[in-house]
């Protein structure tokens, strides 16, 4: 079986001052297309690592990270922001949309790097807005929006590129108990639904629950890798 996802070995340290700190000490995991995993862990686990190799944001120390196939490490840093650009959906707890700007400027973003017709992109933008359900609020600006519309905005943002995989950073850290559960069940939808690869990154029990796998990681090492 081929994986879309594999850490084979994977170490990571920083210099700090005079000290090597090891944030994560040889892990291996493999993720198939379609799956919806959960990595947990408290502040300073490594989860945060993890979720910049994964994103292609920054390489092992050692070890090895397939994407595709595709060993990371291999590319420039060119081609890493191609791959990362072409591969890689990002959800931030943050949100990061550009303030004052549309909803389908906002959702555009990333393809404004691609060379592509105008009226392509626009199309491919109406589309993901649409699954997100917000084809209503298309010509809001972002601070004219709720929390939880902006973190849809966001979702789609994401999905525009059509990502082999969409890493969600603590997507609900900002929202309330009510978005939370609304963003929540539309990553699980396009999760079932679309078969989209959904990597939650997580330090909450209660929202790992979603995966359908729950990896937890502590001290740089996995303690924990099972279904759910």
């Amino acid at each position: 079986m081929s994986f879309l996802i594999e850490f084979k070995n994977v170490q990571k340290n920083y210099i700090l001052g005079d000290i090597e700190y090891k944030a994560l000490k040889g892990i291996s995991f493999k993720i198939k297309k379609g799956e919806m995993v959960s990595i947990m862990g408290q502040s300073g686990s490594g989860k945060s690592t993890i979720l910049n190799i994964l994103g292609a944001l920054d390489y092992p120390s050692s070890g090895k990270y397939f994407l595709k196939g595709i060993d990371i490490s291999e590319l420039n840093e060119e081609e890493l922001a191609d791959f990362r650009n072409k591969e890689v959906g990002f959800i931030f707890q943050s949100f990061n949309l550009l303030p004052k700007t549309s909803v389908l400027e906002n959702v555009m973003l990333p393809l404004l790097y691609r060379k592509m017709p105008n009226k392509e992109r626009i199309d491919r933008c109406l589309k993901v807005i649409k699954e997100v359900g917000l084809e209503n609020k298309i010509k809001n600006l972002s601070n004219q929006l709720s929390g939880g519309q902006i973190q849809r905005v966001a979702i789609a943002r994401a999905l525009v590129t059509s990502p082999s995989i969409i890493l969600a950073d603590e997507p609900t850290g900002n929202l309330d108990s009510k978005n939370s559960i609304e963003v929540m069940e539309l990553l699980k939808n396009l999760n079932i639904k679309q078969n989209k690869t959904v990597i939650l990154i997580t330090h909450n029990p209660e929202l790992s629950l979603y995966g359908n796998r729950i990896i937890e990681i502590r001290d740089g090492i996995i303690t924990s890798d099972k279904n759910n």
